[in-house]
């Protein structure tokens, strides 16, 4: 049922900067596990706030409020033969479209397609003044100044609250199947990057611990050529990169904590112990280990990366911290965009 329930979440907001009275954004709640544990009480949610508002096939173009489930686009999408590029994972049925863009989701597609960042062209928002505002347009183009749009993407409700978002989409491939080859990690993410510098039609690799799964898509030929060239077995699991995408394949059923560390793609395998799961090439690594945070996070800056927390008892620190120029930076535009800290405040960071 779609409702455009706008100037009641409005009037939400205006409430709680007169109270000065903080408020936990959700939408689906299926991402609460993401990011710091805030214990805010007041809860402001745009589940209700629901629905397409345009589609331009054509044009390769939607724009849907926040509270739109994923699910919903991407059955409007399919009907089209488009998709959303990015592959986002929904991590159970009530996932919307607003908290997939606040948390900046992308599955197995994103190093070949983009981040979910790269398609929005578009965001209407509350802003800590209780004002609406519209940032981008329907196109791709460059701008003078800071990309609000993007900006929105990735911050966790920490600088307004999504009403509505405008993405580009793009078509679905013609043919698609993935192969799989018995091979070691360190072998694997040579293999990977190896094959990422060749015009192969690759768009998702993995490696779970048993070997290494390629999925070629394109048109026909291409694919046909490709798997030719790569050789392998046929993966015969149709759900196989779903179970990627949404963390139920078999690696992800362990009760340590997870980390996912963001690292250069050829970056030799780390000296931590536990339990690997790689994709992108070789830059998205997943990790279920007890290290202590301090040891991970060291490993992974020495290899010229990044570690976050995703899932764990304790989430006092999800996120890598930042050095203290980028921290004086958030401070800044955390402040422009919600000066009274009513916004998720502590989600992304304990300072904001």
């Amino acid at each position: 049922m779609n409702a455009d329930q706008t100037d009641a979440l409005i009037n939400t907001v205006r409430a709680a900067i007169a109270a000065r009275r903080a408020l936990r954004i959700i939408g689906g709640n299926t991402k609460a596990f993401l990011g710091r544990a805030t214990g805010i009480a007041d809860t402001l949610s745009t589940a209700g706030h629901r629905g397409i508002i345009n589609y331009e096939p054509q044009e390769l173009v939607i724009t849907a409020r926040a509270g739109t489930p994923v699910l919903e686009i991407e059955t409007a999408l399919a009907q089209h033969g488009q998709m959303l590029a990015f592959e986002p994972p929904h991590y159970g049925d009530h996932a919307t479209l607003g908290g997939t863009i606040a948390c900046n989701l992308s599955g197995p597609r994103r190093p070949y397609a983009g981040a979910a960042r790269d398609f929005v062209l578009g965001v209407e928002i509350i802003n800590g003044h209780g004002d609406r505002l519209r940032f981008g347009g329907q196109v791709m183009k460059n701008v003078a100044g800071y990309d609000v749009a993007r900006l929105m993407t990735g911050a966790y409700g920490t600088l307004g609250v999504l009403l509505n978002v405008t993405l580009k989409v793009l078509p679905r491939a013609v043919a698609s199947l993935t192969v799989h080859h018995e091979t070691s990690l360190t072998a694997a993410i040579e293999q990977m990057n190896i094959w990422a510098g060749q015009p192969l039609p690759i768009t998702a690799t993995a490696f779970d611990g048993a070997g290494l799964s390629t999925r070629l898509e394109g048109t026909e030929t291409a694919v046909r050529a490709a798997r030719l060239k790569l050789g392998g077995e046929l993966e015969t699991r149709e759900d196989y990169w779903l179970s990627v995408r949404e963390h139920t394949h078999g690696f992800f059923h362990d009760t340590r904590p997870l980390w996912r560390l963001a690292l250069p793609p050829a970056s030799a395998p780390l000296a931590l112990n536990g339990k690997y799961f790689v994709e992108w090439n070789g830059a998205l690594r997943w990790l279920y280990s007890d290290t202590t945070a301090e040891q991970v996070r060291a490993a992974a800056l020495q290899h010229g990366g990044h570690a976050t927390l995703l899932r764990a008892q304790q989430r006092n620190e999800a996120f890598h911290p930042l050095p203290a120029p980028l921290a004086q930076l958030h401070r800044k535009v955390k402040a422009a965009f919600d000066p009274h800290a009513i916004f998720n405040p502590g989600r992304l960071y304990a300072e904001f």
